[in-house]
């Protein structure tokens, strides 16, 4: 039972983290897009916030909590 407990607060906590960037954020101010319409996206972002070499720490927290959570309830 402490192996489902712990592997699904650590899947919680590796969302978490992995939102933080996010969360913690100020939100942007609105601006005009080149299609005339406004956006509050910031400028320039990209596909870079996925990559793996900046989220790793919360990946491998879920990766361990989904491993507790499939072989906790064997033991």
């Amino acid at each position: 039972m402490w192996a489902i407990l712990t592997g699904a607060a650590l899947i919680i906590g590796g969302l978490l983290f992995l939102f933080s960037s996010a969360l913690g954020r100020k939100p942007s101010n609105p601006h005009q897009t080149p299609q005339g319409g406004s956006t509050l996206e910031p400028r320039h972002q990209g596909l870079r916030f996925l990559g793996l070499s900046r989220n790793w720490p919360a990946l491998s927290l879920i990766a361990v909590g989904a491993l507790l959570l499939a072989f906790g309830g064997y033991s």
